[in-house]
Order: C-alpha cells, then sequence, then structure tokens
C-alpha cells in the first residue's frame, strides 16, 4: 500500500464507515449511538421515514429543531444554542466517550449537517454511514420501528471546535481565498432560487455544487477523486476554503467531502439565507 493510500484508507475511516462495518460494530458490547438525521427541504418530515424504518437503535433527530435555531436573519438554519443541543444530544444517549454514527437517506446532505454540529460542539468521534439508509437496507441489513428510549448521555457541548465565517469573512474570503457555493449552479448563476427572495451569489464565490461529492449510489467520491476536485476549483495548498449553501445544511456537506480530500475548511453558517436579510450586501450573477 502507497503511503497516500493509506493515509486515505485511515483519513475515510474516521469519517465515514460502511454497512458491514457499522453492522459490525453494532454487535460489540459497547456499539455506537446511531442518529437517525433523515430531513428533506420540501419534506415530507424525516420522522415520518424514521417510523417506516431505521437502523436498530437509531435515535431520530430533527434537523430543524435539534441540529439548529429557529429561522430569522441569522439565516433559516442557524447554530443551535449550546444548551439546547446538549439536551437534545444528551437525550439521544449522546456521550463523549461513546462514538456517533449520522446517517441520512443516502448522500449525507443532511447527515453532513449532524456531523459537522456535533464537531463543532466538541465531540470527537463521529462518523457518517457511507451511502445511508439505502446501503443499509440494500445490503440486506436488519431494520426496526421500535423507537428506543437510550439512557441519557453526558455529552457537554463546547462551541467553536469547527472553523465558522460570518457574512463579512465569507466576503473577505470570496476576495483573498477560495469560498465554494454548495448549491446547484442554476441558484448559483441566479437563474432560479426555490427558497430565498433574492437570486444570486456572493461576489467573489466558486460554484461547487454538492451533487459533485457523491456517486450515483449516493455514497462519497474516493478522496484522490474529491481532492482532484477541489484542486481544479482552487483549494490548492496555501489558500484557505470555506463554503456555504442556501442555509448552512449542504455546505456541512462540502466541508465534509473537503475533509475526506485532506482539505480544512470553515463553514459559513447562516449562508446565503443570511447573507440576503441585509440588503446592503453585494450580489452577483451569472457563471
Amino acid at each position: 500500500m502507497s503511503q497516500r493510500a493509506g493515509r486515505d484508507s485511515v483519513l475515510v475511516s474516521t469519517l465515514l464507515v460502511k454497512p458491514g462495518e457499522l453492522a459490525a460494530e453494532l454487535e460489540q458490547d459497547q456499539p455506537p449511538v446511531i442518529l437517525d438525521v433523515r430531513w428533506r427541504l420540501a419534506g415530507p418530515p424525516g420522522i415520518d421515514s424514521y417510523r417506516q424504518g431505521h437502523l436498530p437503535g437509531a435515535v431520530f433527530a430533527d434537523l430543524d429543531r435539534h441540529l439548529a435555531a429557529p429561522p430569522g436573519p441569522a439565516g433559516r438554519h442557524p447554530l443551535p444554542e449550546p444548551a439546547a443541543f446538549q439536551a437534545a444530544m444528551r437525550a439521544a444517549g449522546v456521550s463523549r466517550d461513546r462514538p456517533v454514527v449520522v446517517y441520512d437517506d443516502a448522500d449525507a446532505m443532511s447527515a453532513a449537517r449532524g456531523w459537522w454540529t456535533l464537531r463543532y460542539f466538541g465531540h470527537p468521534d463521529v462518523r457518517v454511514l457511507d451511502g445511508g439508509y439505502r446501503a443499509w437496507a440494500g445490503a440486506g441489513l436488519p431494520v426496526s420501528t421500535d423507537e428506543p428510549a437510550p439512557a441519557p448521555g453526558d455529552f457537554t457541548a463546547e462551541p467553536g471546535q469547527m472553523p465558522v465565517l460570518d457574512a463579512a469573512g465569507a466576503q473577505e474570503l470570496a476576495r483573498t481565498g477560495l469560498l465554494l457555493d454548495a448549491r446547484a449552479g442554476e441558484r448559483y448563476r441566479g437563474e432560479t432560487e426555490p427558497v430565498d427572495p433574492v437570486v444570486g451569489h456572493i461576489p467573489g464565490a466558486v460554484s461547487a455544487p454538492t451533487a459533485g461529492n457523491v456517486n450515483p449510489d449516493g455514497t462519497f467520491k474516493d478522496p484522490a477523486g474529491l481532492a482532484a476536485r477541489f484542486a481544479g476549483l482552487g483549494a490548492v495548498p496555501g489558500v484557505p476554503v470555506s463554503a456555504y449553501c442556501g442555509s448552512g445544511v449542504t455546505a456541512a456537506h462540502e466541508v465534509l467531502a473537503l475533509a475526506l480530500a485532506g482539505i480544512p475548511a470553515g463553514l459559513y453558517v447562516g449562508s446565503w439565507s443570511n447573507w440576503v436579510a441585509d440588503p446592503s450586501r453585494p450580489v452577483a450573477t451569472g457563471g
């Protein structure tokens, strides 16, 4: 095994877990805590999918209520208050010394927000189920409709463990570093905007839709492929990188993909929904 291949293998194993690997871990005396983070922007609610079937022992984590504060000028999915997040995670059985695995339907677009938020608040061992529920069920692994009542965890939320940007920081980085826009290309170009009241993108940002991070089955592309993709967008040594999207959800996916590529990156949590809350901020359209 080459030095690079070994490094990539270690990196992936600390960020992602395959269905078969997770199934084996669930048989251990101290299995990881499993959080179901299924969510769709236009619905239906993720809890409906959870109740129809989920990984055995998984607890549902509501992205809108548990992984974000209520929407407002700070954005549609601002950071949750530390005390509220801590309470939600303890109720789900999360403890600092016990690994956590998060998953969604397939492509980790919402699971990555769970991964990022736990890491931001200081949990040291969080992984994403690569391929999500679809990969788990597709492998013939057991599913359950039981809703567990886990013993309370002891997780303590300590914010600031992942880099974040505010609007001023995003504007500066777009000028001096690399600010990636994780939304679909048509939203970046201002051709359509299905959610927010203003079309376009932050001037100087580079379009990098999250769809380019995954394979057709929803699993992540290999680290070398991701590194090549981001290098082509300008993520080269010495250039600081951050990402934004509509409300800080899919941009967390971009941060996870960058981490798989070995590139540390910040997250503009408020993202476009925060940016356009101030009409004095500049807006660009086009490619």
